[in-house]
């Protein structure tokens, strides 16, 4: 595997962190089998495909942009799914993870073994 092969995997990773996280309320405690399944499997292949991504790019800007996007993401989907609509202030500070993330990514020069 490469860099550019790390972003892919990272990319495949936040897909499918925001695919299970966004059955999470569907699950209904882990009652419900259908999304409960689902939320577990595609959290579990995020994990698995990140722990191949971190060899490649470091730690923290891995997760950083996993988590700043999945949250970005998960936000949308929560105003389409559930009709959840984010103030001011929540639209502000996602708006700043986001730029966030893109400076991690983009003036890093961590070297990684």
């Amino acid at each position: 595997m490469n860099l550019t092969y790390a972003y892919i995997f990272l990319a495949f990773a936040i897909v499918l962190e925001i695919t299970g996280t966004s059955f999470v309320k569907d699950t209904q405690g882990f009652t419900k089998w259908i999304p409960s399944i689902l939320c577990l499997i595609t959290i579990c292949f995020s994990y698995y495909l990140l722990s191949h991504v971190v060899s490649f790019i470091s730690i923290g800007v891995t997760y950083a942009t996993w988590s700043g996007l999945g949250i970005a993401a998960i936000t949308i989907i929560g105003v389409f799914k559930y009709n959840q609509i984010p103030n001011i202030p929540t639209v502000i500070g996602l708006g700043f993870i986001i730029i966030g993330v893109i400076i991690v990514n983009t003036m890093n020069n961590i070297k990684v073994d």
